[in-house]
């Protein structure tokens, strides 16, 4: 089974119902039917939570939340023995992305996953993981 990591780019795109919601919503009815897992780092949920807080206020914010929470969405935290910290370290110290981006990096990597995004903060390390790009 085909593993697939999604950044907040890709989230926030299907909750705004931006041009790649229909993209993502495709990737989410794929994951119900069994096609492939989709993940989502913890610093992306509260990149999204965060996000949505300052523009729409915490009410939207917890709302959507529980919205995630219903998506067949695994969310992956920091590992114990520090690998995916470490990984996500290394990507921020030698490209020029955020450090929730290296994150969402690290994942794709350490889970030899493919990284769903639109970010174009990620052309970086095209060569370092495989990227599938949302428009």
């Amino acid at each position: 089974m085909a593993v697939l990591v999604l950044d907040s780019w890709a989230l926030m795109a299907f909750f705004k119902d931006e041009a790649s919601a229909e993209t993502v919503e495709h990737l989410l009815e794929q994951t119900v039917a069994g096609r492939h897992k989709l993940l989502l780092s913890v610093v992306h949920w509260g990149e999204i939570y965060y996000s949505i807080m300052r523009a729409d206020g915490r009410e939207i914010a917890e709302q959507t939340t529980k919205e995630i929470a219903a998506l067949p969405i695994e969310i992956v935290s920091v590992d114990s023995d520090l690998v995916l910290a470490r990984q996500a370290a290394q990507f921020k110290a030698l490209h020029r992305m955020s450090y929730a981006d290296a994150f969402a990096a690290a994942l794709a990597k350490t889970r030899k996953a493919e990284l769903i995004t639109g970010d174009h903060e990620f052309k970086a390390i095209e060569d370092e993981i495989k990227i599938g790009w949302l428009k």
